[in-house]
């Protein structure tokens, strides 16, 4: 057996898994927290806290992951393409995560200029991280079923991360402040910074590249360029995961004016009571005061509250659907369990839209079946974009790994930045009024739309796009056979 196709170890799987849990601690606090951060804490104005993040972020997208890629692809060290990068920004990565969120005491100019320079160095160094670390996965192994199961582990770590920042981060400053959210968001990124660059240096340390280039492979800018253009099932994977990502960002932005304007709140508050959590809440605080320890600061109004739990729920569930994803891909094929589980998802996420103000209970079991079921699909993303780099290997004899990853993170972040805009583009379309306690009824079925139906059509279109996708299952056992026998054939010949 060809080592690219040897089992990987457990410890090589969580090795590398804690490379994305650490990058996601400070990637899930930008897209979360970024623009609460400079406009509620460190205070600069929010047309002008917009405007560096939406140029930072197509920096980042169209200039600075590109050329990362074209870089990491011509990189030859003794520890391989990809991971040296890893090694190289751990430390300065975590860093920038620290400076990034630090609050100098600068007059108004000095205080943009610090933010922009900041934020800007901290996209280029997790441009420089995060895309040689994706496309790691692609070379660790030339297994398939080995593959699925590193795409399981790896993005388990990620919905732990998600947990932390979206559920815990701000109780966690409130508590590593002691109340002041400018010392505990400090506080709170250098805990990341520390643990995220040992996490780094452990996945350097604990994993190997297997999947290596043939010697005499060559090849240019331009012969990368026009692999991609002619490769049908990269332009599937790349124009899925600006879908995938549309919506994401588009149900994720919208879920905190449900909670807050079209959901009922006496039946939040009374959902929370029945449960037990605020009884949970409540017996925590006792305990940590107990131990002479600073309470659990959990928001306490029961719209912001449930949304958390119910944000829980969510992570929770993905976690569990995470765990299915490799049995089915294995027996079924990434293509149609992808396919498969996404649709069922969407069915979930449409079903938003019946459900009248009080039914907190049905909301709440439908984001938690959706979480499953879009749980699923998580990994399989990621591992079909590596059976892209082997497809496209098979064809053209050159192996472009970075260059096919880095245009799914443009594609990615285009996503994200379309998703975010559309947001604020259907709350004024609807008439959404800023800061009012009431919204007019026509915002309010604004707001239920486009977390429901809006959010769901680019999932379906994503689900209609797989039809054109040809690596099914048959074919991804064909290219894992025949690029093993390739392989092999390339090192007797050495």
């Amino acid at each position: 057996m060809h080592d690219a196709e040897r089992p990987l170890s457990v410890t090589e799987k969580v090795g590398y898994s804690l490379g994305d849990l650490a990058a996601n601690l400070i990637f899930q606090t930008l897209i979360t927290f970024l623009a609460f951060f400079y406009t509620d804490v460190y205070r600069i104005p929010p047309g002008t806290a917009a405007t560096i993040i939406f140029v930072v972020g197509l920096l980042g997208a169209f200039v600075f992951t590109p050329l990362i890629g074209l870089a990491a692809d011509r990189t030859r060290t003794r520890w391989g393409k990809f991971r040296p990068w890893i090694l190289w920004t751990a430390v300065p990565f975590g860093v920038l995560s620290l400076l990034a969120f630090s609050t100098p005491g600068l007059g108004p100019q000095g205080k943009v200029i610090y933010a922009l320079a900041t934020y800007t160095l901290l996209v280029l160094c997790y441009a420089a991280n995060n895309l040689p670390y994706a496309a790691l996965s692609g070379v660790l192994t030339g297994n398939m079923t080995q593959r699925n199961s590193l795409s399981a582990y790896r993005f388990v770590a990620v919905m732990i991360a998600q947990f932390i920042i979206q559920v815990l981060l701000l109780p966690l400053v409130l508590i590593l402040g002691d109340g002041d959210r400018v010392e505990g968001f400090r506080n709170a990124m250098a805990l990341f910074a520390v643990v995220g660059t040992v996490f780094f240096l452990v996945t350097f340390f604990t994993t190997r590249e297997r999947v290596v280039p043939t010697p005499e492979q060559e090849s240019s800018v331009r012969q990368d360029l026009a692999d991609l253009v002619r490769n049908r099932p990269w332009l599937v994977m790349l124009t899925g995961t600006v879908l995938v990502f549309v919506a994401l960002a588009l149900k994720g932005g919208m879920y905190i004016y449900y909670f807050q304007y079209y959901l009922d709140e006496a039946d939040l508050a009374g959902f929370l009571d029945g449960i037990g959590f605020n009884a949970l809440i409540a017996g925590l605080n006792g305990a940590l005061g107990g131990m002479g320890l600073a309470g659990f600061r959990w928001p306490e109004d029961a719209p912001t509250s449930a949304f958390s739990l119910f944000n829980a729920g969510g992570i929770i569930f993905m976690i569990v659907g995470i765990g299915f994803s490799r049995g089915l891909a294995d027996r079924f094929g990434k293509r149609d369990v992808f396919g498969g589980a996404l649709l069922l998802a969407t069915l979930f996420q449409l079903s938003f839209y019946l459900y009248p103000p009080g039914a907190i209970g049905l909301v709440f079991g439908a984001q938690i079946l959706h979480g499953f079921f879009y749980g699923i699909t998580v990994p399989l993303l990621w591992a079909m974009i590596a059976d892209v780099a082997d497809y496209s290997e098979l064809r053209n004899n050159r192996r472009a790994t970075a260059i096919i990853f880095s245009a799914m993170l443009c594609g990615l972040k285009i996503g994200l930045s379309i998703g975010g805009a559309l947001v604020a583009a259907i709350l004024a379309a609807y008439g959404y009024a800023t800061d009012a306690p009431v919204q007019a009824p026509e915002a309010v079925h604004g707001i239920r739309l486009a977390m429901s139906v809006y959010a769901s059509i680019p999932f379906l279109l994503c689900v209609a796009l797989l039809f054109l996708y040809e690596i099914d299952k048959s074919m991804e056992t064909r290219i894992e056979r025949e690029l093993g026998a390739r392989r092999l054939q390339a090192g007797a010949a050495q």
